[in-house]
């Protein structure tokens, strides 16, 4: 079993709690995890230290949607190196554009 601080860190960033429920367990053998439950939080959490080694996002959240966190940790030097993995029950070709965009 790796020690808590050898995993790397997740961040999951998602307004259903089931979701949280099944990603964090899921991963939490392998990863430490931090948890976002709206985009204002997530964008908060990606600015601590250490910073998250990935994000998992939600594209549906309330007060600011996944598109928009993803570009606004992308405009910020210390965020935009995070990968970010959209986690979503819908798709579109929109969607896709956006994504890919």
């Amino acid at each position: 079993m790796k020690h808590e601080l050898d995993k790397p860190l997740l961040l999951v960033a998602d307004d259903t709690p089931e979701n949280i429920d099944v990603l964090a367990g899921v991963l939490k053998d392998d990863y430490q995890i931090r948890v976002a439950t709206n985009g204002t939080i997530t964008l908060k959490l990606a600015q601590l230290n250490p910073k998250p080694d990935l994000i998992l996002l939600d594209i549906m959240m309330p007060d600011i949607d996944g598109y928009e966190v993803c570009r606004l940790l992308k405009q910020k030097e210390d965020t935009k190196h995070i990968p970010v993995i959209f986690v979503t029950a819908r798709i579109t070709a929109e969607d896709e554009s956006v994504v890919l965009s």
